[in-house]
């Protein structure tokens, strides 16, 4: 029975010695910092009177750590509480390194600069504070930075955007102040900063010609971006709303392979001149100066939104045809300077469709119900309808 159990105390220690000393460690002093919320059992399985590399969310190569992820993996989980441990930047093999959503608290390790293999870094919906480590613009290997849905505060370190090989950037739904950077990776193909305090402007050349997805969405970004725009030919989703910005669109946008172009409540001004039929099922040009008369290859759009604007002359008939045909669902006119729609009085709008036209320089052809948003007042005043009149 003793040879037995000397065995058995040697074979665990050499289980326990196949993982490096300095990697051993460092869990260690992870597991410490961290804990499972009520209803989570992610450390259950962390027994270090056995080998690390069997542990839930640990995966080794050889005698080193490769990638670890922090929690339950199971949807719905209720994820970590506690700091994330400065001894992480001691993993010098780690490709990966996640967080699952829970209460984790703290800033972002500064000692994460040291992990010069990492390719995925996400550190998502937690309670993260702090600035973004310009460290972090050590690793060059970096592909995803994913660090959305946090309470990060400071700048968007410069240092980032010059990793070579980043495709993802997901920085979302934080506190993050100051201008955006360059971002010179020419395999960068989502971009996603919405709901910051950014502020500032985009140079032409800021961001590569390889994205796909772009949402700049809930900031106070200012000046125009018709050339940055006109080279982003790959764009399958863009959302610019809720800034500043300026200038006018440029007409190859309306051509891309996106389903929903939202560009309202900027500042943009201008006419606007689709190169060729518009492909995009729902556009939102709302709330912004564009002026000029409306193009008629709009009229492939099934929810456009153009209220709020200083657009002028006759409401294109071929968008009244598609309307009554129910192939436009939603038409917002409301709040612009048009002078005339081409519709008999007696037509029914579809009952899936809606039209709403007040606050023009007409006399409504038709009623329809309008959002309450759009005031009570059936038409401009003509003083004002005058000086568009001409303008138009």
């Amino acid at each position: 029975m003793m040879i037995i159990i000397i065995i058995s105390l040697l074979l665990s220690q050499q289980c326990i010695a196949m993982l490096h000393p300095i990697d051993f460690l460092a869990l260690q002093a992870i597991h410490k910092s961290l804990h499972d919320l009520p209803r989570s059992n992610f450390f259950g399985s962390w027994d270090f009177t056995s080998d690390p590399c069997n542990f839930a969310g640990v995966y080794c190569s050889g005698d080193k750590v490769i990638a670890l992820n922090l929690g339950d993996p199971r949807a719905g989980s209720p994820g970590l509480t506690g700091r994330l441990d400065p001894s992480i930047g001691k993993l010098s093999a780690l490709a990966e390194f996640t967080v699952v959503p829970g209460r984790v608290i703290g800033s972002l390790p500064e000692t994460l600069s040291h992990l010069t293999n990492l390719r995925f870094l996400g550190v998502s919906r937690n309670y993260i504070s702090g600035s973004i480590p310009a460290g972090l613009g050590k690793l060059r290997r970096l592909q995803t930075l994913d660090l959305s849905y946090n309470q990060l505060n400071g700048i968007v370190p410069w240092t980032i955007g010059t990793l070579p090989l980043l495709t993802n950037v997901i920085l979302c739904h934080n506190r993050l102040s100051g201008s955006v950077p360059p971002f010179m990776s020419q395999k960068l193909t989502r971009f996603d900063l919405k709901h910051n305090r950014l502020s500032g402007s985009l140079l032409p050349m800021s961001l590569p010609s390889s994205l796909e997805y772009l949402s700049l969405s809930w900031n106070q970004l200012t000046g125009p971006v018709e050339h940055l725009l006109a080279r982003l030919n790959r764009l399958n989703y863009l959302d610019l709303s809720l800034n500043r910005f300026t200038g006018s669109i440029p007409g190859n946008l309306f051509r891309l392979p996106i389903t929903n172009l939202q560009l309202q409540r900027n500042l943009f001004t201008g006419p606007i001149y689709p190169v060729g039929q518009v492909t995009i099922p729902n556009v939102d040009l709302s709330f912004n100066r564009f002026s000029g008369q409306i193009s008629p290859l709009f009229s492939s759009v099934q929810v456009l939104y153009m209220n709020n604007n200083r657009f002028t002359g006759q409401v294109p008939g071929i968008m009244v045809d598609r309307l009554l045909s129910a192939n436009i669902h939603v038409l917002y006119l409301q709040h612009n300077f048009l002078t005339g729609i081409a519709i008999n009085p007696a037509a029914e709008i579809p009952v899936r469709s809606s039209l709403c036209l007040q606050y023009n320089c007409m006399v409504l052809p038709v009623q329809t119900p309008c959002p309450l948003k759009a005031g009570k007042q059936k038409s401009r005043p003509t003083a004002q309808c005058g000086v568009w009149k001409k303008k138009g």
